[in-house]
């Protein structure tokens, strides 16, 4: 391959870093105080739920499925946890042991639709529609006001702060993506586990276990949600029938944006974390700008169709690509 495809094919891969760095510096000139510390860690700040969302999303479309349950799972794994410590069996569940069990929720969820999906070949987007609704009817029905205060040990991730006035939830969603983007790129079990989405038929002759994949896709996104839910209810001091609500299309928009496709088999952490970076300072910037409400809802469904298109657009341009370096390779040998 040569030098100029190889770069080209870089770019494309790393598109989503481009847009990063031409929108901060379109408003770091344009929008009054975009570009102070103070804002840039609050863009990290209110980023960090939907970060850890578009994560989930898009560690299951890198399975070649998708997930719609897990702006549930954010209510519904620190609902039940809090529910316990708080007011079912507060003197055998504490704070941390809260912390466990929205973990351990949040895997559960995860591993029901994996199973269902992966066992019982149920259509992935009825399955976690049907989940989603279930989760969220549940909630709404144990939770018809928000169950506050909470414990400051429970609050922690979501409303702790480190020197120099950092959120405790911008390193650890940051820690997160490293830990997973270097178990995706450079271990056997990622590249198994990419490889079960780009080709499950390919991967299945060679050993792979695909439905396994699927599974631990799930539950790895159930997790991730849960750890979203944790900061969601730090953030606010309380546990809400309405957390999460409405974060879903989103975190396909910010998933497909960062380098995942609706054909599975694409996509890393990093990424990703570059498509929740974008939604976070797109909605910032709206509001620094004065937008109103009803349009900054329209502009969301604005991304969600710029992701579908840049989804389409980068698979048209690596296949040119690899086209022209094919026929200029038999140029070269004929």
């Amino acid at each position: 391959m040569t030098r100029r495809t190889s770069v080209q094919l870089f770019l494309i891969d790393n598109l989503i870093w481009v847009l990063v760095a031409a929108f901060f510096l379109i408003n770091a000139i344009f929008t009054p105080r975009f570009a102070s510390y103070r804002n840039v860690v609050n863009i990290l700040y209110h980023s960090a739920i939907m970060s850890l969302l578009v994560l989930g999303q898009g560690l299951v479309l890198i399975n070649g499925k998708l997930d719609l349950s897990i702006e549930s799972t954010v209510g519904f794994a620190p609902g039940i946890a809090m529910l316990l410590s708080m007011r079912i069996a507060p003197e055998l569940v504490g704070p941390g042991a809260a912390i466990v069990i929205t973990l351990l929720i949040g895997a559960a969820l995860g591993a029901f639709n994996g199973i269902c999906i992966a066992n019982l070949k149920i259509n992935p987007l009825l399955q976690t529609l049907a989940s989603m609704i279930m989760i969220r009817g549940i909630l709404l029905y144990i939770f018809p006001f928000s169950l506050f205060p909470l414990d400051p040990v429970f609050r922690y991730a979501g409303a702790g702060r480190l020197p120099g006035n950092i959120p405790v939830a911008i390193p650890l969603v940051l820690v997160t993506f490293f830990v997973l983007n270097l178990v995706l790129q450079h271990t056997p079990f990622g590249r198994r586990f990419v490889a079960a989405g780009g080709n499950p038929r390919a991967s299945y002759v060679s050993g792979v276990n695909v439905d396994r994949m699927t599974l631990y896709a799930y539950v790895i996104a159930g997790v991730l949600a849960a750890v979203g839910g944790l900061l969601a209810a730090g953030r606010q001091g309380s546990i809400s029938n309405s957390m999460g609500e409405g974060m879903v299309l989103l975190s396909f928009a910010g998933a497909l944006m960062g380098g995942a496709s609706l054909h599975g088999g694409k996509g890393t952490p990093l990424g990703m974390l570059g498509g929740a970076l974008l939604l976070g300072m797109f909605s910032n910037s709206l509001n620094l700008l004065g937008v109103g409400p009803s349009l900054i809802y329209a502009s969301k469904g604005a991304l969600i169709f710029l992701a579908l298109l840049l989804d389409r657009s980068r698979s048209r341009w690596r296949a040119k690509l690899l086209h022209r370096e094919q026929l200029e390779l038999l140029d070269v040998t004929g």
